[in-house]
């Protein structure tokens, strides 16, 4: 994953943490548009998160913050 798809995860956690509260969760979807257009971003994100990480569907926004900070 580059760097400025990091940087996005994290802008889009803070933004659902500052509306919602730290229980928030969300689904690596919450990163992209609803449009499809950029497959190969979209599919780096997923084996990060299915793949790599194991992770469920959803997830607390800040647990996935924490793991980006700490990948930075």
């Amino acid at each position: 994953m580059n760097e400025n798809m990091r940087q996005r995860i994290i802008e889009v956690c803070n933004e659902k943490i500052e509306k919602k509260g730290e229980n928030v969760g969300l689904s690596f979807y919450a990163f992209f548009a609803n449009k499809n257009t950029n497959p190969e971003r979209l599919m780096a994100v997923a084996e990060w998160w299915i793949m790599t990480h194991k992770l469920d569907h959803f997830e607390k926004a800040i647990k996935i913050k924490e793991m980006m900070v700490r990948e930075l």
